[in-house]
Parts: C-alpha cells; sequence; structure tokens
C-alpha cells in the first residue's frame, strides 16, 4: 500500500515538474488574437483611429475598448475582415474617423524643400531621409501614406500622391455579395 502511495506520489511529481516546464519553455508572448487582428490592419501608424498606432488599436479592438470600424486606411474591406475574425457585425467606416481615401505615398517638392527635419520627426515609419538645411526625399517603399509629415511642413513642399495598382500592389478585394429578399407573390 505504501509502494501505491509513493509511486503515485512519485508520478505526480514528475508530471508536475514536466508541466511547470512546458509552462515555462511555450509560454505564448502576447495575446494571438492582438496578432491577427494587428495582421488585418494596415500598418500606416496614422493614429487617426485615436490610438498611436496599428499595435495599440488592436490591443483596444481585441479588449472591447474600441470598434472595429475607426481605420480609415484599412477602409470597408479592413473593417468586413475584422468583423469575421471577431464574429461581430459589420459597421460602416466612422466618420468621425475619417473617410478612406485610396493608398497613396508622400513626394517631396526637393526644390521647394528648405531642409527644416520637421517631416521626419513625424514620420512613423522613417520613411524620409535627409539631414539639417539640406534637401530631403521620401522612400516610397517604405512610406505608409499615413499623411502625418503633411502638417508640420512650412513651405508646403510635400504632397500625397496615389499609388498606381499594378502586380505588386494589386489586392483582392473583399467579395461582396448583395442578398435579396425573394418577393412574396400575392395569392
Amino acid at each position: 500500500m505504501l509502494e501505491a502511495l509513493l509511486v503515485m506520489a512519485l508520478g505526480a511529481v514528475v508530471l508536475g515538474a514536466a508541466l511547470g516546464y512546458a509552462a515555462v519553455r511555450f509560454r505564448v508572448e502576447g495575446d494571438p488574437l492582438v496578432e491577427k487582428i494587428d495582421a488585418i490592419l494596415p500598418q500606416t501608424q496614422c493614429g487617426q483611429c485615436g490610438f498611436p498606432g496599428c499595435k495599440p488599436y488592436a490591443t483596444a479592438i481585441a479588449k472591447g475598448e474600441a470598434e472595429i470600424n475607426q481605420c480609415p486606411p484599412g477602409g470597408e474591406e479592413g473593417i468586413h475582415k475584422l468583423a469575421d475574425l471577431l464574429g461581430r457585425e459589420f459597421k460602416p467606416l466612422s466618420a468621425e474617423h475619417g473617410v478612406e481615401k485610396p493608398k497613396s505615398v508622400a513626394v517631396i517638392d526637393e526644390q521647394a524643400c528648405i531642409g527644416c527635419t520637421l517631416c521626419i520627426q513625424a514620420c512613423p515609419v522613417d520613411a524620409i531621409v535627409g539631414a539639417a538645411k539640406q534637401m530631403h526625399t521620401i522612400v516610397a517603399s517604405q512610406c505608409t501614406g499615413c499623411e502625418l509629415c503633411l502638417p508640420p511642413c512650412p513651405v508646403d513642399c510635400i504632397s500625397m500622391e496615389p499609388i498606381a495598382e499594378s502586380v505588386e500592389t494589386w489586392k483582392w478585394r473583399y467579395p461582396v455579395v448583395r442578398i435579396v429578399p425573394a418577393q412574396k407573390e400575392a395569392a
């Protein structure tokens, strides 16, 4: 009888140690739902949603502190994807946070640029290069089109130009199928 209890106790200690090791070794960093939501968001880091970037907005959505319709760069397509992921009802884009625009990239008129570096400080993704009192330029492949560089420019030498759709920039549109209810026939 005593041997059986010792075997059971030893088994419990070994299994407890194995579970403790597995909890430490295979711990998941962060919330997987936040990661899935963040992957759907456009990663513009523009702050139009009322949060300082896409990751804080994703965290707020996962906690239920924010609605899914606050991201103008993500547009209707992003709202549909978030609604599908979270099992929520689709809501149109909140007018309070802005309107959906075509994807754009910033362009600096290099002749008018005075090299003030205010745009460099405003860019959340470091897509603007240049030095003080020198001409600046945009690294188009890194620009997210957030428009945060426009307000601080004292000479208005930055403009937004829509990105032409090409093989590299083309995205499959969210399927929109309208369901029309059948008309009841009069008897």
